[in-house]
């Protein structure tokens, strides 16, 4: 069960992502934050943060559906920049992906990521 919770009691969401999200899974799925590797070189990929971007949900594509599981069960995010100026370019391509029922979702900057990429994201699914 994945249920949307939203309330006037907390702010509103202010982009694609749910104010909360309730489940009672048979199994949660928590993905590891994953920065913008190419699987088959295991090598950073080259580009900006839209290119280091498609590259980390597609690092996560592959994970939810290793796990049986698809963007759409995902229940929380936590995205993390190097720099909250990217925040608008990332938040367009996350969109993409989260386009119905989006996760709970937490964003910060960080004073810097692993391998000095530009954006990491971690993800927990609730699977169905």
């Amino acid at each position: 069960m994945r249920r949307v919770i939203s309330t006037d009691q907390a702010p509103k969401a202010i982009g694609p992502y749910s104010q909360a999200i309730a489940v009672a899974p048979k199994e949660l799925v928590f993905c590891s934050g994953q920065i913008p590797l190419d699987p088959k070189t295991n090598q950073l990929v080259e580009g900006d943060i839209e290119v280091q971007t498609e590259r980390v949900l597609d690092n996560i594509a592959g994970l939810l559906s290793a796990a049986g599981c698809s963007f759409d069960d995902v229940v929380k995010t936590t995205c993390w920049l190097a720099d909250m100026s990217d925040f608008g370019k990332m938040n367009e391509l996350y969109a993409k992906r989260f386009s119905k029922e989006p996760p709970a979702r937490s964003t910060v900057q960080a004073a810097r990521l692993p391998r000095d990429v530009m954006i990491e994201i971690e993800v927990i699914a609730a699977k169905r």
